[in-house]
C-alpha cells in the first residue's frame, strides 16, 4: 500500500509550482522597485532635513496650541454669558412675582402713615407695623431695597415724575416728594419712584 504522499494527484503539483513561480516572481518584482538607487544624504543634508521637519512641526504645534487656547476661551466667555442670562431670567421672573407684593407694602405704609396712637386702634395698629416691618425684611432679604430719593437729582432712569412744581427747599431738577417708593433689585430697577420734581 502506497503511503498518501506518493498518491498526490501530479496535476496538483503542477499547479502548486506554478503558483510557487508566479508568487516568487511577484516578490522579485517588489524587491526590484525598492532596492533602486536611492541618494544617499550627508550628515550636514540629514541634519537640515530633520531641522525642517521640526520647524514645520514646531509651526504645526503651535497652530494647534493656538487654536486650542481660543477654544477654551470662547467656551469660558460662553459659560460666563449663559450663566449671568440664566441669573438675568432668574431675577426678572422673581422680580415680576415680587412685584405683586409691593402694592401690599405701599397700602400697608399708607394705612401706617395715619395709625391711631392711643385707644383700641393702637393694638391694631401695632400689629399691622408688625406685619409691614416682617414684609419688608422678607423683601429685603430677598435683594428688594427700597429707594429713598426725596432731594435727590431727579433721574428718568429710576425715577418716575408725575408732576413739576416751585419750591423753596429744593433746587430746580431735585424731588421733593416720593408720591409712590421706587425699588431696586440688585443693582437694578424693579419699579421706579413715582415723584414730585422742583420746576
Amino acid at each position: 500500500m502506497k503511503k498518501k504522499e506518493d498518491q498526490i494527484n501530479p496535476e496538483l503539483e503542477d499547479n502548486n509550482h506554478d503558483l510557487d513561480s508566479e508568487i516568487e516572481g511577484s516578490v522579485d518584482d517588489v524587491e526590484q522597485e525598492n532596492l533602486e538607487p536611492i541618494e544617499e544624504l550627508t550628515v550636514e543634508e540629514q541634519i537640515e532635513a530633520l531641522q525642517a521637519d521640526l520647524g514645520k512641526m514646531t509651526t504645526k504645534a503651535e497652530e494647534y496650541l493656538d487654536g486650542w487656547q481660543r477654544a477654551r476661551a470662547e467656551f469660558a466667555n460662553y459659560k460666563k454669558r449663559v450663566l449671568k442670562e440664566s441669573t438675568d431670567i432668574r431675577q426678572v421672573a422673581r422680580g415680576d412675582v415680587i412685584k405683586l407684593y409691593l402694592d401690599i407694602a405701599d397700602d400697608l405704609g399708607r394705612a401706617l402713615l395715619d395709625k391711631p396712637e392711643s385707644g383700641e386702634g393702637e393694638t391694631w395698629a401695632e400689629g399691622i407695623e408688625i406685619i409691614f416691618q416682617k414684609l419688608r425684611s422678607r423683601l429685603e432679604a430677598e435683594g428688594i431695597k427700597a429707594m429713598n430719593p426725596l432731594g435727590e437729582e431727579f433721574d428718568p432712569n429710576i425715577h418716575e415724575a408725575l408732576m413739576k412744581e416751585e419750591s423753596e427747599l429744593y433746587d430746580s431738577g431735585h424731588i421733593i416728594e416720593v408720591m409712590q417708593e421706587g425699588y431696586w433689585i440688585g443693582d437694578k430697577v424693579l419699579r421706579p419712584a413715582l415723584v414730585r420734581v422742583a420746576a
